[in-house]
């Protein structure tokens, strides 16, 4: 899943992606940040549910921003700096969707062997 997120994690400014099903529970999470900064995982349960009605939103904060959209039916938040580019985002999370869709999480033991 890495692989999928590696463009968008290579844009300038991204801190970090989370990928939640649409039942809220984490399927991915990927921070280039260390762990003391970062909210726990309940605490984006709550954002993605506070924007449940929006396809996407774009939130500005004291000391960055949060890109929060709708793929199908799974929410991804993509945590960035103040000076991030938001079309680069916005078009990296275009081209993701498709395989974002498609993403079935592993069950048991089948998740730690690749394909």
């Amino acid at each position: 899943m890495r692989e999928v997120f590696a463009d968008l994690l290579a844009v300038d400014g991204v801190k970090g992606v989370l990928l939640f099903s649409a039942g809220g529970d984490l399927l991915f999470e990927e921070f280039t940040i260390g762990a003391a900064g970062r909210p726990p995982v309940r605490e984006w349960r709550a954002l993605l549910e506070a924007v449940a009605g929006f396809r996407e939103t774009d939130l500005l904060f004291e000391k960055g921003r949060v890109y929060v959209r709708r793929v199908g039916e799974r929410g991804l938040i993509v945590v960035t700096g103040l000076i991030a580019p938001s079309a680069m985002i916005r078009l990296t999370c275009d081209i993701l969707a498709p395989a974002l869709t498609q993403f079935k999480p592993g069950k048991g033991l089948k998740r730690f062997f690749g394909r």
